[in-house]
């Protein structure tokens, strides 16, 4: 069976915990796990990814860890009641000042201290993602901002508070954050996720937090907020960025809906181009957090990621607190390996009239064009240290599998996320190409992944295991001589 390019992201949580399930997960073909640290404690995420690794040794299966950073997300605080009911053209207040659990069908405490300096008059208030909305009358004197219900309905406890357009200024980083990154380099997870950056700094000192714990982790931007997707920002925030999410839940909040499907599109295009994957996340299954079978929507939006490149597809509460969450995977499996026969997405013209600055990424474009281009080549092995290679690679849409052939557990780890690329453990002793090109058919042969006649793509430098160093191609026919 043709294995699948696009790439699954399962969040653990209850769910998972279940005997059996986590196993299931593996079997269903997830490819890496979310660790949200918006909920739970740290021990249970140090349990979880050990419970991974167990797992991964166990079937011979390297799966991916992230590690999702909560973020500076605004609430509302608590009601005497814990919910309340709203009507449409009632007056209702955020503030805060009041006390924290006092809240009432009048007016709530809020938990971000600048939000009165931040709204004027006019200034539209999203709570719980969308699903109560209030328009700013006024903000007194005691930093009472004064609002009308637009839009009405229950509002409970500890709900998130977007501003329409964007422009609350809450750093991306919380100390919560901070702390929960010393926990995620204890670890030593593949990715570390930031909710909410605003501009490329955010990220860059993401990235320095944890090179001081010793983590050299790939830094994933959540693109969640409307100031975040306007040019120059967005491509800043892209480069400064290994993994780009489209964070669909805040996103959509902020730009709204209408807007939402263009910029998912527009993100997804500029991250290929700036050789950078990404995630394609929220809501994706929803209705599978109940139900054993996605909707026909669903799978349509499934497929319209697949279609517009994306590299991974992420499933959060299905798979986390759902009922059904080795169900979700399968779903989503399914989904993925129809939608990628499509001829429209195995072919690219991506980067046919470049000039390139460096010989590995050259190597990496003449193996893509080569396999997009010739008969009975079935797969392609790039030997990396660094994963930049298969990287490369795997921006340019084909249907031939891309091994990543690597001694370095980091890259194994990094390159779970990239469409199209598999990862393959691999050392060798000797120097010897022709030797080596032998042990990587032996492997290939071991996993069910070549045959007799199949020709295969080789990358590889001159074996000194030193990064950046890919400067040859060979193409070998499975069952003949191999020579250096």
């Amino acid at each position: 069976m043709a294995l699948r390019r696009t790439k699954i992201l399962a969040t653990l949580g209850p769910a998972t915990d279940r005997p059996g399930v986590l196993e299931g997960l593996f079997k269903a073909g997830v490819d890496a796990v979310r660790l949200n640290f918006s909920h739970g404690v740290a021990q249970d995420h140090i349990n979880r990814a050990n419970a991974v690794r167990e797992l991964s040794e166990k079937t011979g299966r390297r799966v991916g860890i992230l590690a999702d950073l909560q973020g500076p997300k605004i609430r509302i605080e608590r009601f005497t009641d814990d919910k309340v009911w709203l009507e449409n053209g009632q007056d209702f207040a955020l503030d805060i000042n009041m006390d924290y659990d006092a809240g009432d069908a009048s007016q709530v405490a809020i938990s971000y201290d600048p939000l009165p300096k931040e709204v004027k008059p006019g200034s539209r208030l999203l709570l719980d993602d969308g699903r109560v909305v209030l328009d700013v009358v006024n903000v007194d004197e005691n930093m009472r901002i004064n609002c009308t219900v637009v839009v009405g309905g229950y509002l409970s406890n500890k709900k998130g508070i977007n501003l329409l357009g964007g422009g609350l200024s809450a750093a991306a980083l919380t100390d919560k954050d901070k702390e929960d990154i010393k926990t995620a380099a204890k670890i030593g997870v593949d990715f570390v996720a930031v909710s909410f950056p605003r501009c490329a700094e955010d990220l860059h000192e993401a990235r320095r937090l944890l090179a001081a714990e010793g983590c050299y982790a790939s830094i994933v931007s959540k693109v969640e907020r409307a100031e975040a997707v306007v040019q120059p920002t967005m491509d800043e925030i892209i480069l400064a960025s290994d993994v780009v999410m489209v964070a669909r839940g805040d996103l959509g909040v902020e730009i709204g809906d209408a807007n939402l499907p263009a910029i998912q599109k527009k993100l997804i295009q500029r991250s290929r181009a700036l050789d950078r994957a990404v995630i394609t996340a929220t809501q994706m299954m929803e209705s599978m957090i109940e139900n054993p079978i996605p909707t026909r929507a669903e799978v349509f939006d499934v497929a319209n990621a697949v279609l517009d490149g994306t590299d991974a597809i992420m499933l959060s509460a299905e798979t986390a607190s759902g009922k059904h969450p080795i169900a979700a995977v399968e779903a989503m499996d399914r989904v993925c390996k129809e939608t990628e026969q499509q001829p429209s997405i195995r072919t690219s013209k991506h980067r046919v009239e470049c000039t390139f600055q460096r010989v590995d990424e050259a190597i990496a474009m003449t193996a893509m064009y080569m396999a997009n281009h010739t008969d009975d080549v079935k797969s392609i092995v790039a030997l990396t240290e660094s994963g930049a290679t298969p990287l490369w690679m795997s921006r340019i849409s084909s249907g031939v599998p891309i091994y990543a052939f690597s001694s370095q557990d980091s890259t194994l780890g990094k390159v779970t996320l990239y469409r199209g690329v598999f990862p393959m453990p691999f050392s060798h002793e000797s120097q010897d190409h022709a030797t080596v090109n032998r042990e990587i058919v032996a492997l290939l042969r071991e996993r069910g992944q070549a045959e007799n006649g199949d020709k295969v793509i080789i990358t590889k430098g001159d074996l000194t295991g030193q990064q950046g160093g890919t400067n040859a191609l060979k193409v070998i026919t499975i069952g003949e001589g191999l020579t250096p």
